[in-house]
């Protein structure tokens, strides 16, 4: 099968999407299949090699935010247009999107989801015209739900069927301003439903974009994400001494750091687990760094900042190291993940965790067996629940290896291409 994946480029951070797709683009080139990454906006941040690499970037990132700002730059010529996609001015361009808001691109977003009615229109005829002069492939898929404005010119001009991705688009629209958020969703909802079919993550996020969307049923099909076990493993026993507490996933409030540092005080105060340590890991850009940094003080202030160390931006050996160890895991975050990359992460490690009792985590943690569950939002429980594990390290190291089992089993990268190709395949059919 000939495939084109086309995923956003996110420059200097680190985004779970991105890691996804690439996966799955170099698992079926493994598997036989002729598949193609194509990048838009910034190049990728990658823990692994890029799949992406001799092919152009699309709708560079310089070039939309100017085409939206300026009516005179769309009707620039090409070679003014092609300067501002050198990889130099999108590397610069990447530090300035670490900082970006939703709350502050909801207009541009709007004009995205446009597609060729919106002021990036000559990007999308760009985009077409590159796949029209290439080797027409079976398929095209769409990273995420953001980029339902490419599908109608797509499925007309390049004459494939399209499947588009459903990937955590919901906290992204909601924290825009009101006069944006509400033509956005329906702007998304009237796009989204031109896709010959529709894959989520979760049944969690199936149901919730099907509510908000109004999704047919019959195009909406569930395909759990994968990762590639390769370097993976659990420590060798006795159990880490002393016990390690980790956090591996962008630094942010949204992510529930500051409840997982609330929950740790909590632990430390009490005194019941004296020696347990605080890792934190996983992306840090220019605009987490003054959260960190509050954080950082918080924990001097209290006294502990000595058992805690951060590791921003790891490689991915870098991370399967902090994995291995860590005695118990916990990313808290209190809004709708539509998945959780992280936490098959530490169960291919063998580390049990401590989720909240929301959005796709309650599924996940329930279908492999490898961790407990909590009321979110409640520092206090997490704190006890902390406790009450690392003081059990037979349970503790049962709980991580039955989420290593089911993880082996069925979160792979291979599984998940197995199962995007199914997909796939239907879509043909039914265009067909």
């Amino acid at each position: 099968m000939n495939i084109v994946q086309i995923t956003p480029g996110a420059g200097g951070m680190y985004c779970g999407n991105c890691f996804r797709d690439n996966a799955l683009v170099a698992e079926l080139r493994r598997q036989g299949h002729t598949a193609l990454l194509l990048p838009l906006y910034l190049p990728m941040t990658l823990e692994e090699d890029d799949a992406s690499a001799g092919t152009p970037i699309f709708y560079g990132g310089i070039n939309v935010y100017l085409e939206q700002k300026s009516a005179l730059f769309r009707k620039s010529p090409r070679w003014l247009r092609s300067l501002m996609n050198a990889p130099g001015l999108l590397q610069w361009a990447s530090g300035r999107a670490a900082k970006t808001r939703p709350e502050d691109v909801g207009e541009l977003t709007v004009s995205m989801l446009r597609g060729e009615e919106g002021n990036q229109a000559r990007e999308l005829e760009e985009l077409v015209t590159w796949l029209q002069e290439h080797d027409k492939p079976d398929v095209i898929s769409l990273s995420n739900a953001m980029l339902a404005g490419l599908i109608r010119r797509l499925r007309k001009d390049v004459g494939v069927p399209v499947v588009c991705q459903l990937q955590g688009e919901d906290y992204f629209i909601d924290a825009m301003p009101t006069e944006w958020r509400d033509v956005a969703w329906r702007t998304l909802a009237e796009r989204v439903a031109e896709a010959d079919l529709l894959m989520a993550p979760s049944r969690y996020f199936a149901d919730e974009m099907s509510r908000r969307l109004k999704l047919p049923s019959d195009k909406l099909r569930i395909v759990p994400n994968g990762i590639r076990l390769d370097g993976y493993s659990p420590a060798p026993a006795p159990p880490a001494n002393p016990p390690v507490l980790g956090y591996f996933a962008r630094m942010c409030p949204e992510k529930g750091l500051d409840t997982l540092v609330e929950a740790y005080l909590m632990v430390k105060s009490r005194n019941q687990v004296p020696n347990l340590k605080l890792h934190i890991g996983g992306g840090c850009g220019p605009g987490d760094e003054p959260f960190v940094a509050q954080l950082t003080d918080r924990l001097q202030k209290r006294g502990w900042a000595q058992d805690v160390k951060f590791f921003p931006n790891v490689t991915r050996e870098e991370k399967q190291e902090f994995m291995r160890g860590l005695t118990l895991f916990s990313v808290p975050a209190g809004y709708g993940e539509a998945f959780g990359l992280y936490l098959l992460e530490a169960w291919a490690s063998g580390v049990p965790v401590v989720q909240p009792r929301v959005a796709a985590f309650t599924e996940l943690v329930e279908r492999t067996g490898g961790g407990v569950l909590y009321e979110p939002n409640d520092a206090a429980t997490l704190a006890q629940l902390i406790e009450q594990l690392v003081v059990d390290p037979k349970r503790c190291r049962a709980l991580g290896e039955e989420g290593r089992k089911v993880t082996l089993e069925e979160f792979t990268v291979a599984r998940m291409a197995e199962n995007v190709l199914r997909v796939y395949q239907e879509a043909m059919a039914r265009r067909g």
